[in-house]
């Protein structure tokens, strides 16, 4: 067998950082996610963020908030009673992180104090439902991680 001397070394060095090139460029994005911003308008809702704060924390001084029930005809909104919305008009946004393109975003009026998301609007996996409405003109906002199947 023969000796490595520096030419052979210089050698598998080259070779080695060409494979590891290839690496980075073949193999290495294959395992990225989706890279996508949240929102297109992400710094202009940056600085409107103070308000959706003290939207939920005026949320989290109330007795009882809205609930959701997941049923096969969609996703049932209920509020309670001691909740009196302005205009009846609830805005809601079921958010998914993984692609935009499977965001619902709608603003709803409430009749008897509840209101469906129908099934075939959502697709299945993991949704952040974000319900915003107004009492006496002060705002409130409460989230809830949903998984729908």
């Amino acid at each position: 067998m023969k000796n490595l001397n520096w030419g052979h070394g210089l050698a598998i060095a080259l070779g080695c950082f060409i494979l590891f090139i290839l690496f980075l460029i073949f193999i290495f994005p294959m395992g990225k996610q989706n890279a996508e911003m949240i929102s297109n308008n992400y710094y202009e809702e940056e600085l409107q963020y103070q308000d959706i704060i003290d939207a939920k924390n005026n949320a989290a001084k109330l007795e009882q908030t809205p609930t959701y029930k997941s049923t096969a005809e969609g996703i049932l909104i209920t509020f309670p009673q001691t909740i009196k919305v302005d205009e009846n008009t609830v805005n809601f946004v079921l958010f998914r992180t993984e692609d935009s393109n499977l965001d619902v975003k709608k603003e709803v009026t409430l009749q008897h104090n509840l209101f469906l998301i129908p099934a075939k609007v959502i697709s299945a996996g993991s949704y952040t439902l974000k319900l915003k409405w107004t009492e006496n003109k002060k705002p409130y906002q409460v989230d809830y991680d949903i998984l729908w199947k």
